[in-house]
Parts: structure tokens; sequence; C-alpha cells
């Protein structure tokens, strides 16, 4: 007898050690959750408000060129359409994908320019762990499911935990708070400019021979210019300068390239402008131009989207400056 009240007293503190781990994570999770979509400004709202609340006429998609190299203004002063810049630093093709599933939840954009880097396809483990600023919208918005569960097999029970989604975005959750952030306001319509001066020579870039593609990343692009297609979207793929020069083409422009071809899209490669990359005082860093250079820079994206307008050459011809 007295061995089985051990035994029930050890099952019942069990549980209800199990029911408090519950109950706190659930309160802290709902915490983090009311904090999380209370963010006015910064990363997450910016993500936030590219999933539920953006209805631009033009969209643009990319990592960090997107954010820094593409002003939403120029669009709408050039081509007289309403434009937002729903890019994100340091994410990946599987991001944007996940963006474009939930935007065309809601409805369809007119144009899409979606920002290409020389490295887009290479494989890069960080590009699954930055997943995590999906997290949020993981239960509300099914249609990103498919890219977050790209994190790992067990993704889908991890968020049976209502904190997971979120403790990984605690600092961010925190800045999107904080009065600074929120009087700071360093973005336009999602475009982030920068104001530095890049002041040292162009270097030679042969980063590219040591590629490794993520065939992932391959899909999920051409799944990214299928339904841009199947949407009738004017889609433009779009390599942006760099104060680099190349020894290689890589792999993931030979692939970017045939495949946006393939689907009718437009593949508009800058990288070796000339009419950028001589200039080192457009640029903020090798890979990025400063807000001067992104002025430039839109309004001739602008300005060839309005030439194929004026041409109807909707056929989508490859083109390189």
């Amino acid at each position: 007898m007295l061995k089985r009240n051990i035994h029930l007293r050890f099952i019942a503190g069990t549980l209800f050690i199990f029911a408090m781990v519950a109950i706190l994570d659930f309160a802290i999770g709902g915490l983090l959750k009311k904090y999380y979509f209370r963010q006015a400004s910064g990363l997450d709202y910016r993500t936030t408000y590219s999933i539920e609340q953006t209805r631009a006429d033009l969209l643009i998609f990319g990592s960090s060129t997107a954010i820094h190299d593409f002003s939403p203004m120029a669009f709408e002063r050039r081509l007289n359409l309403s434009a937002y810049n729903v890019g994100r630093d340091g994410m990946s093709i599987f991001y944007d994908y996940a963006i474009l599933n939930a935007v065309l939840k809601r409805y369809t954009p007119k144009i899409i320019i979606l920002a290409f880097d020389k490295d887009e396809f290479w494989q890069d483990e960080g590009s699954y762990d930055r997943l995590s600023s999906l997290l949020p919208f993981y239960k509300s918005h099914p249609e990103v499911d498919s890219i977050v569960n790209l994190r790992g097999p067990y993704e889908k029970y991890k968020m049976m935990s209502s904190i997971y989604p979120y403790n990984s975005l605690v600092f961010t959750i925190f800045a999107g708070n904080s009065e600074f952030n929120k009087k700071k306001r360093a973005d336009v319509q999602g475009f982030v400019p920068l104001d530095k001066t890049w002041n040292d020579p162009m270097k030679l870039d042969s980063s590219s021979l040591n590629e490794v593609i993520d065939s992932n990343k391959v899909r999920v692009y051409e799944s990214f210019v299928r339904n841009c297609s199947n949407a009738k979207i004017e889609l433009y793929v779009i390599c942006s300068p760099r104060f680099a020069k190349a020894t290689h083409p890589g792999s993931s422009i030979i692939l970017g390239r045939a495949i946006a071809e393939r689907y009718g899209a437009s593949f508009l490669d800058y990288s070796d402008d000339a009419d950028l990359i001589h200039d080192r005082t457009l640029f903020a860093d090798v890979p990025h131009l400063n807000l001067t250079g992104a002025t430039i820079y839109s309004n001739k994206v602008a300005d060839r989207i309005l030439d194929e307008k004026k041409s109807n050459s909707w056929d989508k011809v490859v083109y390189r400056p």
C-alpha cells in the first residue's frame, strides 16, 4: 500500500509539473504574441504588414539588396502605381515564397520585382534557421507552413509550444515596441536607405567558383516564378549592381536566368552595369547601394519597365544592360 501511494504521489507530482509548464508556456507565449503584433515599426512589423496588409500594385521581394537598393517611391513616380518593399535582411527565396503565397491569398499585385543575389541558390544552413521570422504566422497562415517545415521534421511538433514561435524574436519584439524605434522609423514603405559611402577600391570576386547549390532553393524559386506566371503578374527578376568584379557568372545566375526564361519572366542583370559600378560613391558597401545609388538605380529599373510597356514587349526577353 505504501509503495502504491508513493507511485501515485510521483505520478501526481509529475502531472502537476507538466500542468505548470503548460500554463507558463501558454501565459508567456500569449504575452510574447501580444507584443509581437503590437509592433508598429521594425523588422517584424514589416513582415506582418507584408503578409496581412499591403495591397500595393508593385511589390519588391528579396533580402538586403531588395530593402537597400529598391526605392518604392521611384517606381510610384515613374509608373503611377502604389509600391511597397516586402524584402527582409538575411532572408532567402524561402522567405520570399512564403510572403508571396500569403499575398496571393489576399490579392494579386500587378508587378513583382524579385531582387536576385549572385549566391541565391548557395547551400547555407542559416537560410533555414532564419525562417524563424515566419513562425508567428504558422498557425494563422497555413500558406507559410510548407516553408517553415523546411527547418526540420519536428517543426510541427515544436509549434505545439506557445513560446517557441517567439523565442528567437525576443530582441526584435522588444526593439519594435520601444519608443526609440517608433521615433526612428528607419524604413520608408519597406525601403531602408543607407547613407554610407564605400571608399575601398574594387576587387575581384571568385567566390562563385566554390558554390554548392541547394536544390530546395532552386525548386522554391521555380515555384515562385511559376506562381507569378499563373497569376498573370509581370515578374522582373533583377540582379543588383555590386562593387566587385566577378570572375565567374556562377550557377545561381545561370539557373535563375534559365528558369525565368522558361516562364516568360524578365531577367535583368545589372550586376556589372557600367553606369553604376564605376562610381563607388554610389555604394554603401560591396553588395549594397547607398541612398543616392538606390535612387538612380530604382529610376533606371522603372524606366526599363516603362520601355517594355511602351513597346508592348511582354514576351519577357532576357535583358542585360
